[in-house]
């Protein structure tokens, strides 16, 4: 199937959406999504969004906490402009029917019941209980499938970018749409678009142990790198430190908003041990607090730490996280009778594609949003709830040019566009080849490129990453493709990239802990790392 349309979305998370409704005052739209529209990391999201709306906070307060959190690596004109605009952002999801705390929860107009997270020193996270996500998904999602200008089409998850440099057309590279199968055909569809939008979400499902949901496999970063876009910081993998330690359920995130309301982190002896790592405590950063429990469970043995919440009312707790409360009770912990077992899991992705201000990458007419994208915003490491507000903010901000980008770039020419051949490719034959490949990954990537790496370690991973893709290449060319097949090519890129980042980091800061150099550098490492497609092949033919 051919389809043509003025503006490609791929991804259904709160960047895309906000951008789809944004974009679609402009042109027809045709939002792609990998599953159903609702199954996003966004809908997991706990926390909330945060942003200046307290009477006693102010911009400069939260910038300030940001850049604190990201190392030295934020940018300080991405914080301030992302930070300015959360206010607007939270005016205009409450326009679209968005329910949030309020203090008196029958007054509309009453102040918002704030709380307040990791690396925060005021309370500025705006909620709505501890299911935020779920909230901004469900209006930005009932506003997208109620608009006359979006077309919505699931379960189509995208293969691979078209561009004119791929087809060898001549001029300045530009995008021209997308390959993606339906995964309910087998088939493989050509989308046309001048203005292509990648809002993917991120790749926790490089990770052995993630919060993620399963759609997060890096997609937009793979598919963006091999289109010829720079990349930019991947060796900063948040680890969020607290996600549900239990059999049944791999995945549960338990909310850094628990530790705002005082939960305290504890051995299973319930000696409190932050206190030993950062003033700030049980409060402290996120890359500080997940490096604390890793050390602690690895000098102590144990399997996990808890998360002590005995000091607040049943009340109160069940009022203010009905969700984790009611889930913990579903698997027989009770959070009001004892500490909740937490882990650190692989949990949010601080580069991606390099953007500026706007979403625009390196090719023309592509823009990056989101979890996909490297702003600047998060640097060596992301503070509390501000990524649900880069979604907001730069999803808006990039529907905004959404004209310029119409007028520029004309709609691509049919005829030179062709649709999806798959040559001599059959029928796949040994899905094992598949699993083992996508474990093997998962594996590595947790034991030698996780919260604390070295460059034995990477190294290592490196070697066995060249090898795993030089299969996984030879599998993609000889079978027709499948959703596993189009995922574990995209995990095996992301990985790639994010080791070879991590390789080129000689130094320890924010979320890369590297034993080989344990202390910060100075301003002069405060650099981002940048890699091409160049840059790629020039260190794989070398071994770097």
């Amino acid at each position: 199937m051919r389809h043509s349309t003025d503006i490609l979305v791929i991804g259904g998370g709160v960047a895309g959406l906000t951008f789809a409704l944004e974009a679609a005052k402009h042109g027809r739209v045709t939002l792609l999504t990998k599953r159903k529209l609702d199954d996003t990391a966004t809908s997991r999201a706990q926390g909330g969004i945060a942003a200046v709306l307290a009477s006693d906070d102010d911009f400069e307060a939260h910038i300030e906490d940001t850049l604190v959190a990201g190392a030295g690596l934020c940018h300080r004109d991405v914080v301030e402009f992302t930070v300015e605009r959360g206010p607007a952002r939270i005016e205009a999801l409450e326009a679209l029917g968005a329910r949030f705390n309020r203090v008196d929860a029958n007054d509309p107009e009453s102040p918002y019941d704030l709380c307040r997270e990791g690396g925060h020193h005021a309370r500025r996270v705006v909620r709505s209980a501890d299911m935020t996500g779920q909230e901004v998904q469900r209006v930005l999602g009932a506003a997208a499938r109620a608009h006359e200008g979006i077309e919505l089409i699931e379960e189509h998850p995208a293969i691979d970018l078209i561009t004119s440099g791929h087809l060898g057309l001549p001029g300045e590279n530009r995008v021209l749409g997308a390959y993606a199968l339906d995964r309910k055909t087998g088939r493989v569809s050509t989308f046309l678009a001048p203005v292509v939008v990648l809002a993917t979400g991120g790749a926790g499902k490089v990770y052995r142990y993630t919060s993620n949901p399963d759609v997060s496999t890096g997609d937009g970063v793979a598919m963006a790198f091999r289109a010829g876009c720079r990349v930019a910081n991947l060796e900063f993998f948040q680890f969020h430190p607290t996600c549900l330690f239990h059999p049944d359920d791999k995945s549960f995130l338990i909310s850094e908003a628990l530790r705002g309301e005082g939960g305290e982190l504890v051995l299973p002896s319930g000696e409190p041990f932050m206190e030993a790592y950062h003033p700030m405590k049980s409060l402290a950063p996120r890359d500080i607090v997940a490096r604390a429990i890793d050390s602690e469970l690895k000098r102590t043995g144990a399997a996990h730490v808890g998360l002590d919440m005995r000091h607040l009312s049943r009340k109160f707790i069940e009022e203010r996280f009905p969700g984790i409360h009611g889930r913990c009770l579903e698997l027989g912990i009770d959070m009001c009778e004892r500490p909740i077992p937490v882990v650190p899991a692989a949990h949010y992705l601080c580069g991606g594609v390099i953007t500026d201000l706007s979403g625009r990458t390196d090719i023309r007419g592509l823009i990056a949003l989101g979890e996909t994208s490297c702003t600047g915003l998060h640097g060596a490491n992301r503070l509390a709830s501000n990524s649900l507000l880069e979604g907001l903010v730069f999803g808006h901000e990039a529907g905004r040019i959404v004209p310029e980008l119409l007028e520029n770039l004309g709609p691509p020419e049919e005829g030179r566009v062709p649709s999806w051949n798959p040559g001599e490719a059959g029928a796949p034959d040994e899905q094992v080849v598949v699993s083992h490949n996508w474990d093997e990954i998962r594996r590595l990537m947790w034991n030698y490129v996780g919260i604390e790496r070295s460059s034995k370690r990477l190294s290592r991973a490196r070697r066995r990453l060249h090898l795993l893709q030089e299969e996984i290449k030879a599998y993609y060319w000889a079978y027709r493709v499948t959703a596993d097949v189009i995922e574990l090519r995209n995990i095996d890129t992301v990985a790639m990239l994010i080791v070879e980042c991590a390789c080129r980091r000689k130094e320890s800061r924010g979320l890369h802990y590297t034993l080989d150099h344990p202390e910060r550098g100075d301003d002069a490492t405060a650099t981002d790392t940048i890699l091409s497609r160049e840059d790629m092949l020039e260190a794989w033919r070398l071994g770097l």
